[in-house]
């Protein structure tokens, strides 16, 4: 992984067309050849980004970045304040907990909880940035991307307004609604949900399992 921290300003040139005027930005330029822009906030979320697979050449203070559709990032760098590659390895994953990862297989095996006429399309459905935990269609056959977590907190939001940004960027997916299930939604977490569209789902973990009452609670 590249580091690099520049004054600089961005242009993207594709379906539609977007600048960033000069400022200090994060440019990470990863190992798959995807580039992202950062600012100091927004959290996890770049300014911009081009997503693997991607091809990067640079001339004199230009980076130019295209994707396999032929869209462009280009970079005018004006000045560099930090440059430093980093070799991370192989990474092993996110390992979920038990609960987790039964709750998915629950889940996926009885998605008429969800909605009647809901239908698994796949577990573990991958991604450039880590697999969706489900992907399902609801009974009206749109596409709808589904997290689980033990307990629902903002970072869990996060994760699959991520994955929703990118699963609707493929046109045989979008649009893809997003379902975020856990056990426990803490209530910041459900107000982000709510903000971005995104439903809520109390999972049962005994009720899914057969042993009490068989119903989720959809908020």
């Amino acid at each position: 992984m590249r580091l690099v921290i520049a004054r600089c300003t961005v242009d993207y040139v594709g379906r539609l067309s977007a600048h960033l005027p000069s400022a200090n930005r994060l440019l990470i330029l990863k190992a798959d050849n995807s580039v992202s822009i950062h600012a100091d906030d927004r959290a996890y979320k770049p300014l911009n980004w081009m997503s693997p697979p991607c091809r990067l050449t640079v001339e004199e203070d230009v980076w130019t970045v295209v994707n396999k559709g032929g869209e462009k990032l280009i970079i005018n760098v004006e000045e560099v304040l930090h440059d430093s590659t980093h070799e991370l390895g192989v990474d092993p994953g996110l390992v979920k907990d038990g609960v987790e990862a039964h709750l998915q297989e629950l889940l996926a095996d009885r998605m008429e909880v969800l909605g009647a006429g809901w239908s698994l399309i796949r577990r573990e459905y991958p991604t450039a940035i880590g697999p969706v935990d489900i992907l399902c269609r609801d009974a009206d056959g749109g596409t709808v991307a589904v997290e689980i977590k033990r307990r629902g907190e903002i970072d869990g939001v996060e994760q699959l307004t991520r994955y929703l940004e990118l699963l609707n960027r493929d046109p045989l997916l979008s649009p893809v609604k997003g379902v975020f299930a856990a056990q426990e939604i803490k209530p910041q977490a459900r107000v982000l949900a709510g903000d971005r569209g995104i439903a809520c789902v109390t999972l049962d973990y005994d009720a899914l399992r057969g042993i009490e009452d068989d119903k989720l609670r959809l908020f």
